[in-house]
Formats: structure tokens, sequence, C-alpha cells
């Protein structure tokens, strides 16, 4: 049975547009970075840390201007107000005001926890690329926490200088709004649960402001960052990302 051509062409065209319309396991991780971040971002956030025993707030200010550099300074409470942190591409350094001292991380110690949290010094200045580190696989489509999202797999790039063994990110379908990622290490054990919540309207578009990171072997122990306000894709002073900065009170 012979199909008229305009019937042809039309189903090709639909047939592109389909193909057009999905998009890649990567630009999926892509999409859900650059709405969380921007291409710069300056905002103020809480970092709630909570054990078995204790719980403590500390409130900070941040900077980051994608993908190479990125700020942070400590404004409360008083005991850590002044530590700042400074990224400029793979290089990174803390300032401890009470031994008026500029420490240089070294990337051995990019996994160690920031000043007692249960995010790392990696995840604080944003060192590893999660989007340009890993080779990202669509796994499918999954519920995750009540929400439609897609399932991503990332795995490392061969050279790529990182610290976890795979990635598994969900993320919402409608908007791409990260929803969960679980980190693993190098020999395949899930280490530790990143999960975002209230999404609001914030700098203009609409975000998770609760990010809940939990490790796996540590019960009871772990780090909620709320995100108070955020200024996205503004220009940002070229000296706020300077080793002088690190020592400058607010």
């Amino acid at each position: 049975m012979m199909f008229p051509a305009k019937w042809l062409v039309a189903g090709l065209s639909l047939l592109a547009l389909s193909v057009c319309a999905a998009p890649s396991a990567t630009d999926i991780v892509e999409r859900s970075d650059t709405l969380l971040w921007g291409k710069t971002l300056q905002g103020d956030m809480d970092m709630i840390i909570t054990t078995p025993t204790w719980e403590k707030t500390i409130a900070l200010k941040i900077w980051s201007d994608r993908p190479t550099k990125s700020f942070a300074r400590i404004v409360s409470p008083a005991k850590e107000a002044g530590i700042t942190s400074l990224r400029i591409n793979s290089e990174m350094w803390n300032y401890i005001p009470n031994i008026e001292r500029t420490i240089k991380i070294p990337p051995s110690l990019m996994l160690q926890p920031w000043f007692g949290s249960d995010f790392t010094n990696d995840d604080m200045v944003k060192e590893s690329s999660l989007v340009h580190d890993y080779n990202h696989k669509l796994l499918g489509e999954a519920t995750m926490d009540g929400q439609e999202t897609y399932e991503i797999e990332g795995l490392p790039k061969e050279n790529a200088a990182v610290v976890w063994g795979k990635l598994i990110f969900w993320i919402r379908k409608a908007d791409f709004v990260p929803v969960r990622i679980d980190f693993y290490g190098e020999r395949g054990e899930l280490m530790r649960v990143m999960r975002y919540s209230d999404v609001r309207s914030l700098g203009g578009r609409n975000v998770p402001t609760r990010w809940n990171i939990q490790p796996v072997n540590k019960p009871g122990k772990h780090t909620t960052v709320i995100l108070k306000s955020g200024a996205y894709d503004k220009p940002i002073a070229t000296d706020v990302f300077s080793l002088r900065n690190l020592t400058q009170k607010e």
C-alpha cells in the first residue's frame, strides 16, 4: 500500500520534532544545575548542622561565578564569624580569623567536612562539576518523593578529578528542579543522599530552597541548607574572588 508523499513528509516531521523535544541526560543535568546556580549567584543561606546530641546554625553569604570561582563568608555565630573560603579554578583557601591565618586546602582534603558540616570542601566551592566531569545516562523515568522525575546515572569521565564513583540524579520532568542525588563511593557503596525541597520563587526563578544532605553511615547526623535570598546572573566584582578578600571584614 502506497502512502501519499505529503503523509510521509508529515510523519517524518513529527518524528524529528519528537526527537528534538527529548533532552539528553547531560542536557537534563545541565538545565537542573543552571536552574540552581545560574551563571552567577549571590545569596544568603543558613546551614543547620544536626547531630544526635547538638544542633548549630551557621549564617553564610555566598558568591559564585560559574564554573571557575566561588567565595563563602560565615557571618554568624560570633565564634565562626569571619571564616571565609575561596576557590579559583582547582585551588581552594580557607581563612581562619581567630588565628589570622590563610590555609591552602590540598586536593587530598577536598572530601573533608566543611567546618563540621556534612558538606565537603568540594561541595562548598564546587570544584568538581556534576555536569562536565561525568558521563550521563538516562535510566528512565521514576516517581521520587511524589514527583515525576528523570532518573539519570552519572559516571566519572576518565581523567576527571572527582571524588565520587557514581551519582544517581532524580530531576523533575516538568521544570528540571532537582529532587534528589545519591552519591556512591569508588567501590559502589552508597555514601550520602542529598534531597531538595521547598520550591519557592527566588531571584526570579522557582528553585528548591531547602537542601538536606545525610551521610549513610552516620545515623542521626545531617546538614540542611536553607537558601534565604538569591540574585542570579548579576555581575560580581572581580575583587570578590581574591586572596585579599579572604581577610576583609564584612
